[in-house]
């Protein structure tokens, strides 16, 4: 017989991955990457710490579903779009990203920290060299080319999230480059006359211009005369 005042333990809460990695991007969007430990995603979602680690081993692994969900969740329709070159496909599809990636800071700034070997990131790789041979370049052009795109478009927004110190959603970009202009604003033009002379054009390192300005050139390069 039971002791008074204690009753049988209730059904054992059930749990799904994709309840995992909701509690692991709403601790990432509150508290930064140290926020999201297995405890702390563990009491998010109100089970012990062993109930995670059935599905994940260990945060690097949600880490990395977490990456793929979100490259998962970016619009790849836009690849297969055949009223738009090939230059438009890849600008939407970067657009897109960024502006996904940019709305969970704290999960972006671990899109560096870890290989982009998962089956979404394999199939956003397969997508782009698809497209590329299909604008003329041969396979092995293509491969470079599209390790060159992911650099340039997952390095710029890790860059751009890790301008900002404080954890939480980023303040609006006309806010991040107004901080920015008054930091670079501060630079000695006797000792470093030619940054604080582009002190103006250095504070829009994080914008949406810049990160387009970047990308034009990158198209240009890999399209070269042969492949507009």
């Amino acid at each position: 017989m039971a002791p008074a005042g204690r009753g049988r333990p209730g059904p054992r809460r059930a749990l799904t991955e994709d309840e995992i990695l909701d509690a692991a991007l709403a601790l990432l969007d509150e508290g930064g990457p140290a926020a999201a430990s297995i405890r702390g995603i563990a009491a998010k979602v109100g089970v012990a710490p062993n109930a995670v680690y059935t599905y994940f081993p260990d945060k690097a692994a949600v880490t990395s579903a977490l990456v793929e969900r979100l490259l998962g969740e970016s619009d790849q329709g836009v690849f297969a779009d055949p009223s738009r070159s090939w230059r438009e496909r890849i600008e939407g599809a970067a657009i897109d990203l960024r502006e996904r990636m940019v709305a969970h800071p704290g999960a972006a700034a671990l899109l560096m920290s870890g290989p982009m070997d998962g089956p979404r990131a394999t199939a956003l790789g397969e997508q782009l060299q698809e497209l590329l041979v299909g604008a003329g370049l041969e396979e092995q052009e293509a491969a470079r080319a599209t390790y060159l795109l992911i650099v340039y478009v997952l390095g710029s927004i890790a860059l751009e999230v890790a301008d900002e110190s404080e954890p939480g959603p980023l303040p609006p970009e006309s806010e991040r480059i107004a901080t920015r202009r008054r930091v670079f604003d501060q630079i000695p033009a006797e000792v470093f006359p030619r940054s604080a002379a582009a002190a103006p054009t250095m504070a829009t390192y994080i914008s949406t211009d810049q990160y387009l300005w970047g990308l034009h050139r990158v198209l240009d390069g890999i399209s070269g005369p042969n492949h507009a």
